[in-house]
């Protein structure tokens, strides 16, 4: 069975105090998820048109566990929490088996 992955590239932080809120709820309900962080912030070197900005790559054992975590009731929590405090690109892709 092939492994989800939850991809995040932030392209802008508006507000640090609501991120710091959310990664809090966003950590416990990835846990509880099954899924395991493998990249959150870090050094980042950006080609074409990336950004620079935070990465984050979290991977759960399957990709229907990856869309549970997100469509979770935690998981929700830390999204509203979140709210307006950030633009980001959010997706969940299916690994290689």
């Amino acid at each position: 069975m092939a492994k989800g992955y939850w991809v995040s590239v932030y392209r802008t932080i508006s507000d640090p105090e609501k991120l710091a809120a959310y990664n809090k709820l966003a950590a416990r309900a990835v846990q509880a998820g099954g899924g395991r962080v493998l990249v959150r912030g870090g050094r980042v070197v950006a080609y074409d048109a990336g950004i620079a900005e935070r990465t984050i790559l979290v991977e759960f054992d399957s990709y229907e566990q990856a869309v549970a975590a997100r469509e979770s009731e935690a998981y929700q929590e830390a999204l509203a929490v979140l709210s307006d405090a950030v633009e980001r690109d959010f997706r969940i892709v299916e690994g290689v088996d």
